[in-house]
């Protein structure tokens, strides 16, 4: 207790460490500096301002020469913290005396009219080790309450001076702090704690040090036995902002209000999430109608003509064959489509190698193209066997969209002598699919269209308005390449047939 201590006198509180401040008679603010000597790097820790300036001076050298001073920290900018620094500098009186503060606070204690040179912790790595091998650590506690502010530890005596962190408003002062500080501590904290998150997130740093004394720059000193538990209390204060009404009231209806928010936006998501899930289950079903169409066709056919040589008992087991066979495909095609579209968005599908020329065949196969009509002639040009890493079957399904809408094309027309070229190529770092035909191109009010959802120039016994929305689809999202479309003219500028462009990263 005060009481029992001469407080004219300095007080050693750990080893080196003094205590070298005032009593301020009927002052609840008490303001301490402390004293660490070292020799001629001695270190003198928030000298105060002119009101203990005499004092502080007295009891420095009743320890030692006041000369022996090379460092003056400053935990933050406020004047009973650094107002008297410009007099001590006179007195101390070195060249190479240094202000230990951070950069944040040197820009404002400058204005004190402070000559000396600035050793700035937040660039020297948050620490300070003299010559002899003395150390101090410097943990930032940024806006407790200064945007700069720090505290200091000596670990040899396990010492923090903590600025005005842990400090106390005492109408009643005692030198060292007893069980009840907490209630001295609250008030302080409360008036220059800027809030609750800010303070505990200062604490939560200092409580990972092995403290064994505290000695803040106003209140008591707090020894070891009493500090985690005062942490503990520190932890749930409200302080600063949250202890103002109109504040913490308006705080509280906003939390309110942002909570109703995100529930409103839960609600939202989720019926855009289910909407979103309908239109992809209807988009799904919609392009498997459109790629079951064709096979569905050439089925029927098949069945009606075997049916008619069966009636007829003109049906030889050889063309029995060669027709079931002919369904076994389209059957097993119609089949991959249901398990491709299934897991259309499934992450995990399982890539491999394959010849490109293979897909084409099998979308041809597929299609019928030239067997179903003899007017129609397919040239495939290929530069060199091309190998693409990806799904075999999306490629496909890409492929017979765009040959089966040729193919409608040709029936709606009822066109003869339609030559369908396939290329395939290298074309820098792509590999190109170019399926070009003389169909008469495409009308150029709906050449921006053709690949929009639902867009279809057919009757909806024919089309969906999805296949080539879908191929888009694959080819842009799931295989990282272009497809596109444009009309093709001969010399005289006629328009001849369309063009689309499948284009994929050659991996190769």
């Amino acid at each position: 207790m005060s009481k029992l201590l001469n407080t004219s006198e300095a007080i050693l509180i750990a080893p080196n460490i003094y205590w070298v401040g005032m009593h301020l008679e009927n002052d609840p603010f008490q303001c301490h500096p402390y004293l660490i000597k070292n020799k001629n790097e001695s270190i003198l820790i928030d000298p105060g301002s002119m009101i203990e300036f005499e004092e502080t001076v007295r009891k420095i050298k009743t320890l030692m020469d006041i000369q022996d001073i090379k460092y003056i920290i400053l935990h933050h900018q406020d004047p009973d913290l650094a107002a008297a620094v410009p007099e001590i500098e006179k007195l101390i009186n070195r060249d190479d005396l240094l202000i230990v503060t951070h950069s944040r606070m040197s820009l404002l204690v400058k204005h004190y009219l402070i000559k000396s040179s600035y050793y700035e912790i937040d660039k020297e790595d948050h620490k300070l080790i003299t010559t002899n091998g003395f150390r101090l650590d410097f943990l930032t506690t940024p806006y407790c309450h200064s945007p700069g502010a720090f505290v200091s530890y000596e670990p040899s005596s396990k010492t923090l001076f903590s600025g005005d962190i842990f400090g106390g408003i005492e109408h009643s002062w005692d030198f060292y702090a007893d069980e009840t500080y907490f209630l001295k501590a609250k008030l302080f904290h409360q008036e220059y704690m800027p809030s609750k998150d800010i303070f505990n997130y200062a604490l939560g740093k200092i409580e990972k040090l092995d403290i064994d004394l505290i000695a803040p720059q106003h209140g008591s000193i707090i020894k070891k036995k009493y500090i985690n538990k005062l942490i503990e209390d520190m932890k749930n204060l409200d302080c600063g902002l949250y202890i103002e009404e109109k504040y913490n009231r308006e705080l509280i209806d906003t939390i309110k209000e942002l909570q109703q928010k995100e529930v409103a936006l839960k609600e939202r998501d989720l019926l855009i999430f289910e909407q979103s899930k309908r239109a992809e289950i209807g988009e799904m079903i919609g392009n498997i109608a459109h790629q079951w169409r064709q096979p569905l066709a050439i089925v029927n056919t098949s069945i009606a003509i075997l049916q008619e040589k069966n009636r007829l008992s003109s049906l030889s087991k050889e063309e029995l064959s060669q027709k079931l066979e002919k369904i076994e495909k389209r059957v097993m095609y119609m089949s991959e489509t249901i398990e491709d579209f299934m897991n259309y968005y499934s992450p995990d599908k399982e890539k491999s190698w394959f010849k490109i020329c293979d897909a084409v065949d099998r979308s041809l196969d597929i299609t019928n193209m030239q067997e179903a009509n003899t007017h129609v002639k397919v040239a495939l040009l290929v530069e060199e066997e091309h190998r693409y890493f990806g799904l075999f079957n999306e490629l496909v399904q890409v492929l017979v969209s765009i040959i089966s809408n040729i193919n409608d094309i040709i029936k709606i027309k009822n066109l003869t002598d339609i030559i369908i070229s396939i290329s395939i190529y290298k074309e820098s770092d792509y590999i190109v699919i170019s399926i070009s035909d003389n169909c008469g191109g495409i009308d150029d009010n709906n050449l921006s269209k053709i690949f929009d959802p639902y867009f279809s120039t057919k009757h909806k016994s024919i089309g969906t308005g999805l296949g080539l929305h879908i191929a888009k689809k694959i080819v842009e999202e799931n295989m990282q390449g272009y497809l596109s479309a444009k009309n093709i003219y001969d010399q005289k500028s006629k328009k001849i047939g369309a063009e689309f462009t499948i284009k994929v990263k050659n991996e190769s």
